[in-house]
């Protein structure tokens, strides 16, 4: 259960900070292990075994797990962690361990200890090669010692191969996986394994050192299985050799098989989200033996089908899948009286969901690539549509950003990662600023990260980014200088609204941390760059970059209201831009959405909401968004496209936080043309439900409010009410 009180969730969230430090609390005896012949070439499959004598099983034993790369770990036959370990990249300089429970899976006596490792043995957009395929194991307790050492058996499993060309993009460190069914070693994980895997392991390196480097305790929960399972609908394909096995939504998919057939068959397997735009994720492959058999591959992959190709002669007996994800509950909701809304929530909930893993994603089949223009809108998301373990996928993307820090203090994403090291200026900006860095710690009650990435983020908003003469930021042209896909990009304005907001956020950090010399430093340029803004830029009409010559950008006016260098005297000229202008990708939108709710347009912010993601909406087939517009051009899952989940909730049904993680917090619903709305929050303090009913100017309201925590409503003009602990019924009166 995760009710829990503001002390312990503070305590937790400390602890939590501090889990990105290298472990030095409790010292290891157990060393890095390797084959005979250390491996390193990449899709290295290893297979360790240990026979592990016990006189008492105590009450708990924490096993402390890292591999490089994945783990799979059976204890006395029974398969205790499906998929462990986060992909490499807590630091440049690091490597991520898990804490196990094991002593339910324990006996009296001997214990067969057994871990299946696949060492991607490459880099990618989201994981950072050691060049070792290793695994490191440590677990004691009074009377109880179980070390990875010299004396487990490790063997290469042979049986693990490359599978031919098309090999998975450059982006993914995952490769495809082959398994040859006549190589493989049945029971070699089970009790009773009577031919040994091997002499005994290698040694490669103690545990902190070279190449793995500092232990970091895992941040976020274990993955969850959620068990085989049936696909909803099976289809054959006319000639009959390939199933279409359709899966309830996209998700992240292990496929199964159940088959006869004769040995050296070759059955493929692939997601209908192999090929975006011609670029390949990956794939499996199984070869059969003779006989009955089955396979599970263990890679994931994702899609809205898996499909099997199915050799001629090749009895399927059964087919199946698993699906496994990140951690948290699906309890965020939001409803209303029109459908399409309805819809596109839930959608852009599903697409937020398959984005989550070991980082947030920007797609879960290109890239797995945690881009932070992609995660700032992404970790909006999560705190209305999940449970509040997802909180904890943000952080640790906020402390690996941090750490990852260039010498010459710029900020840079994808991270962790072994292949790119660009910035991407405008996304730095959004990421450590008010909708990245502040609103994790505002929405979760999280401050802990704070002072740990404060000195670098003073560093890189101050001494990478420069001012001119009259105060406004010097646009940045190194690395990657993108601002949004798509044309007519006015690349100054958004520079000055997105520095604004960053500086924004750090003045906000320095005053919580005491840094008063900062917090006064960060106002005198937050006011100058103020005025200085409405000077250059402001037309009259609308604001454009002198020699611009583009058509008025849309997320520029955006960025200036949201922003708040925009006054209010400017909105009926902004709203007219943004009725005339749509040149934003579905990754801003969010942005031109929110301003016009801020500037009490919120009939034209649906009506332009369900116009431009009509034809998103149009597929029925798809359980989730698109990178772009269209099905072409991108992923069909960007979880980036889902700002109007967080706009529905927060601004639609009306849920703010006045407090951090929801202490406080205001019910201010902006309806517009529909009749009714609900949603409902879960915060750390137990859920907020919200559900309205709007006839004439009168909404009635049915609010719960969570123990520990207080809301408040304007019920009527210049009166304001507040709600402690309960549940109410009351009326909003809007004029």
């Amino acid at each position: 259960m995760h009710r829990i009180t503001g002390i312990f969730v503070l305590c937790g969230l400390i602890l939590f900070a501090n889990s990105m430090k290298a472990d030095s609390s409790n010292p290891w005896k157990a060393r890095w292990i390797s084959s005979e012949h250390t491996q390193s070439m990449p899709n290295t499959w290893l297979a360790f075994r240990k026979t592990a004598k016990i006189n008492a099983v105590p009450q708990t034993l924490i096993a402390r797990i890292a591999a490089d790369s994945k783990y799979w770990l059976w204890i006395n036959g029974k398969m205790v962690v499906y998929e462990g370990g986060l992909k490499r990249g807590p630091s440049p300089f690091g490597t991520y361990y898990d804490k196990v429970d094991i002593a339910p899976y324990l006996v009296a006596g001997d214990n067969t200890i057994a871990v299946l490792l696949w060492h991607f043995g490459k880099n990618g957009f989201s994981h950072l090669n050691s060049g070792t395929a290793a695994l490191l194991f440590d677990a004691e307790a009074p009377g109880v010692e179980i070390l990875s050492d010299a004396d487990w058996e490790c063997k290469t499993y042979d049986a693990y191969e490359n599978t031919d060309a098309p090999f998975p993009n450059y982006r993914l460190s995952e490769s495809n996986i082959r398994f040859d069914g006549r190589l493989e070693m049945p029971g070699w994980n089970q009790p009773g394994f009577d031919k040994p895997l091997s002499s005994s392991s290698n040694i490669v390196a103690a545990a902190g050192g070279a190449p793995f480097g500092a232990l970091v305790e895992r941040p976020v929960p274990m993955f969850k299985d959620y068990g085989l399972k049936n696909y909803i609908n099976i289809r054959k394909s006319a000639s009959g050799d390939t199933l279409y096995c359709r899966l309830p939504y996209n998700c992240q998919a292990t496929p199964y098989l159940k088959v006869e057939a004769e040995a050296g068959d070759t059955i493929r397997m692939q997601t209908d989200n192999y090929l975006i735009d011609n670029v390949p994720s990956v794939r499996a492959e199984y070869i059969t033996r003779k006989g009955l058999q089955e396979y599970e591959s263990y890679g994931w992959m994702n899609g809205n089908e898996i499909r099997y190709v199915i050799p001629e002669g090749v009895k399927v007996v059964e087919v199946k899948y698993r699906e496994t994800g990140y951690d948290t509950e699906f309890i965020g909701h939001f409803s209303c009286s029109d459908p399409y809304y309805t819809e596109l929530w839930k959608r852009a909930s599903r697409t937020l969901y398959v984005t989550m893993r070991d980082n947030y994603m920007d797609c879960p089949d290109r890239e797995r690539a945690q881009w932070w223009g992609d995660e700032t809108n992404e970790l909006g998301e999560a705190f209305y549509a999940f449970s509040p373990s997802a909180h904890k996928l943000a952080a640790k993307g906020i402390l690996e950003l941090a750490h990852w820090q260039h010498d010459d203090g710029t900020m840079y994403a994808p991270v962790p990662a072994g292949n790119w090291a660009k910035e991407l200026p405008l996304q730095s900006l959004a990421s450590v600023g008010w909708y990245g860095f502040y609103t994790q710690y505002y929405y979760s009650g999280d401050s802990s990260f704070v002072s740990t990435v404060y000195d670098r983020l003073h560093r890189y908003l101050h001494d990478v980014w420069q001012l001119d003469r009259s105060g406004l930021v010097i646009e940045r042209t190194s690395g990657w200088s993108w601002g949004d896909w798509g044309e007519n990009i006015d690349m100054g304005v958004l520079t000055q609204c997105w520095y604004y907001l960053a500086m924004k956020a750090e003045k906000a950090f320095a005053l919580q941390l005491g840094k008063t010399t900062d917090a006064e430093e960060d106002a005198a340029i937050m006011q100058t760059l103020e005025k200085c803004f409405n000077n250059k830029y402001w037309t009259g009409t609308a604001y454009r970059s002198p020699g611009y010559k583009g058509e008025t950008d849309d997320r520029s006016q955006a960025m200036a209201v949201v922003s708040g260098l925009a006054s209010a005297d400017k909105y009926p000229s902004l709203v007219k831009v943004l009725k005339k202008e749509y040149h934003a990708s579905p990754y801003m939108e969010k942005y031109v959405l929110e301003a016009l709710f801020d500037m009490n347009e919120p009939a034209f912010a649906l009506e332009r909401m369900k116009n431009r993601y009509a034809e998103m909406m149009s597929y029925k087939d798809y359980s989730t968004l698109f990178e772009g517009w269209k099905t072409t051009g991108g992923t069909i899952n960007h979880a980036w496209s889902g700002g109007p989940l967080t706009l529905l909730s927060q601004k639609v049904c009306g849920i703010v936080p006045t407090s951090p993680g929801f202490r406080s917090f205001k019910i201010a619903p902006q309806l517009g043309n529909l009749s009714s709305a609900s949603a409902k929050v879960d915060t750390h303090y137990g859920l907020i439900s919200v559900n309205l009913h709007k006839r004439g100017s009168v909404i009635a309201v049915e609010l719960t409010v969570p123990e520990g925590t207080t809301a408040e409503a304007a019920i009527s003009k210049g009166k304001v009410k507040t709600f402690a602990a309960g549940s109410y019924t009351f009326v909003i009166k809007n004029k």
